[in-house]
């Protein structure tokens, strides 16, 4: 690709991708996300290449040669397309067929009905209470979202820029670097309220506006990747399936606060989204999107790559920081903050993979535009990562104050094995707690916040009536306590307090003192910790106290756990009504502790059970249950 001296250079190479795409008869793209990578997509791209002839590692061709024959189908690993529950997927074009649970097998059948003929292949399509969706966009997991920052992601390729170009890539850093100042661009960004969507939602046009009156010139953009939430994976889905679009964000980030140096800090446990982000900068630096002088404009600007070790604490800003710079992740008091002195002691710009996602879309429609989607005070869309006990897991984005009943029933398609809902935890290790009678309020920064719980990166762990909630809460304990930096005491000792008289509780031997005791170590820790993680660390605890402490004291009064899940507190019990005595219970249990005769009521002896369960597991009849 030759180098891009000007916006007229870039206006054609753009005009050169979409007539390409306009031109293609057939459009394949196969869902190459890490979920979907995991279930044998790859093997699928690659018959689906040896099916049409095509070359698996063939660059994109424009001019003349792509006036052939062959270029009549076009076959793509796109990133993900959301809906993880069902794949591996594959959407065909101009049909817009989404297949689902797509198998290497399946490819030949897909070739001679759909990419021949132009019909579907009726059994890969998704069906729901008896109505069959060909169209991806009408499938409710998808109509009932607006996808903005993930409108690419599964709609183009992954690992050409000239894919990104052809769908407005780069068209919002031309209008910048063209049409505005620097000083401009952060009042457009101030003037969206643009939130980050990385935590506690700080304004990212103040944020920007600080830096850029810094009087320090040496400026940074850093963008965290590192997203160690459990069950959150919104930015790896934009890194490795639209990284140009967060890399525009940044430039553009970089253009308005006068920076020449970014970074993207990205855990190592991330090797695609880490692939995707290496090719698309080698692509970008070619193309000169990214170097000296871009498009003769007068603004530099390079870009690196880090990759973290995967500890939760760097994803605080200056522990990110610090790790950059070769330091242990550890976050430092405040102030001076980061706008002041962040990466290398200079003013830095540091917001989330989403943030930046967002940039483009904001300075290409304008500040107007995006407060007429979301609510007043959060503007905008939320990407979500959906998991737990729901029936379509998968990553979503919606706008601004949609409910969670829409997003548990509309778009999730209700709970699992019809179930009831009994909760759901938000925003991670650093969130809250979420109940039925939570699931007609919006879901924004403020609303939530009242709630004693936070969007955070956004995850969204639906849990059903089988969940002990204060399992649920030693769970995350377990989690933060393993993760603190250990730099300031109430994080240090007092997670590890709260987490030894959770396992009191889970192992019955749990006292009602100390149920008071855990809620006021969790309110000294969010009052007295040094950082935001650490302020958030009791979160999860305090608020499943709050909602469930019926539980909690049942736990404790009672030595009982009503779900089971909790093995110290249940037993294991044989219905004499039920059991036909044909002895499988006794000869599946590893320590003897069930005896009876054959064509008789077996018993267990309590004494002796380890509760492992597998009596109940080998029963034909159901007659074991959990008391």
């Amino acid at each position: 690709m030759n180098k891009l001296k000007s916006r007229e250079d870039l206006s054609a190479l753009r005009a050169k991708a979409e007539k390409r795409i306009a031109n293609i008869k057939c459009r394949i793209l196969i869902c190459a996300g890490t979920g979907c990578l995991a279930g044998g997509s790859l093997k699928i791209y690659e018959k689906m290449c040896e099916l049409c002839g095509k070359d698996t590692d063939a660059e994109i061709v424009f001019g003349p040669e792509a006036a052939h024959s062959d270029s009549d189908i076009d076959i793509q690993k796109s990133g993900c397309h959301g809906f993880c529950e069902m794949g591996p997927l594959v959407r065909i074009e101009p049909y817009n067929y989404l297949y689902i649970k797509v198998k290497a097998e399946d490819c030949e059948e897909i070739y001679n009905t759909t990419i021949k003929e132009g019909k579907p292949v009726e059994r890969l399509l998704y069906k729901m209470d008896g109505v069959t969706y060909p169209a991806q966009e009408d499938i409710p997991f998808y109509a009932g979202q607006m996808r903005l920052v993930l409108k690419n992601c599964g709609h183009i390729g992954a690992e050409h820029i000239e894919e990104s170009l052809a769908f407005d890539g780069y068209k919002a850093l031309e209008k910048a670097l063209f049409s505005m100042t620097p000083e401009e661009v952060v009042n457009v960004i101030y003037d969206s309220n643009l939130r980050g969507r990385g935590g506690g939602g700080f304004q990212t046009g103040y944020k920007w506006r600080q830096v850029a009156r810094q009087a320090e010139k040496t400026r940074y953009v850093v963008c965290n990747g590192d997203e160690g939430d459990p069950g959150a994976f919104m930015d790896r889905s934009v890194m490795e399936g639209d990284p140009h679009k967060m890399i525009e964000g940044m430039l553009i980030a970089a253009y308005a606060v006068g920076a020449s140096e970014g970074y993207i800090y990205v855990r190592a446990e991330y090797p695609l989204a880490v692939s995707r982000l290496k090719t698309a900068i080698a692509q970008a630096e070619e193309a000169g999107l990214i170097g000296d002088d871009i498009l003769g404009s007068g603004f530099s600007f390079r870009l690196h790559i880090n990759k973290g070790a995967g500890a939760f604490v760097c994803g605080e800003g200056s522990a990110l920081t610090a790790s950059i710079e070769g330091e242990r992740g550890m976050p430092r008091t405040k102030p001076p903050r980061t706008v002041e002195q962040g990466l290398f002691g200079k003013p830095t710009v540091l917001n989330n993979v989403e943030t930046y996602a967002n940039v483009p879309l904001i300075i290409l429609n304008g500040s107007d535009w995006y407060h007429t989607i979301g609510t007043e005070k959060s503007p905008g869309t939320k990407a979500f990562a959906v998991t737990g006990s729901i029936n379509n897991t998968g990553l979503i984005e919606v706008p601004m104050g949609t409910s969670l009943r829409e997003i548990i029933y509309d778009i999730g398609g209700g709970i699992k094995g019809g179930k009831e809902f009994k909760a759901v935890q938000i925003g991670g290790p650093s969130g809250g707690c979420l109940i039925s009678t939570d699931l007609d309020d919006p879901l924004d920064f403020d609303s939530l916040s009242a709630k004693g719980a936070m969007i955070g990166s956004g995850g969204l762990v639906i849990m059903d009536e089988d969940t002990c909630m204060v399992e649920v809460a030693r769970f995350f304990m377990n989690f933060t306590q393993n993760e603190s930096c250990g730099k300031c005491v109430p994080c240090r000792e007092g997670t590890m307090r709260m987490l030894e008289i959770l396992e009191d509780i889970v192992n019955g031997r749990g006292t009602m003192e100390q149920l008071d005791l855990l809620e006021e170590l969790g309110n000294a820790i969010k009052d007295t910790a040094l950082c935001g993680l650490g302020k958030s660390a009791a979160l999860p605890v305090l608020s499943t106290l709050r909602v469930f402490r019926d539980e909690y004291e049942e736990h404790v009064r009672d030595k009982k756990c009503r779900t089971g899940t909790c093995k110290a507190l249940s037993s294991y019990v044989i219905s004499p009504e039920l059991c036909k005595g044909c002895s499988k219970c006794a000869r599946n249990c590893p320590v003897g502790a069930i005896s009876g005769q054959i064509k008789s009521p077996y018993t267990i002896d309590q004494s002796k059970c380890i509760k492992c369960g597998a009596c109940a597991d080998n029963c034909p009849f159901k007659a074991i249950s959990i008391a």
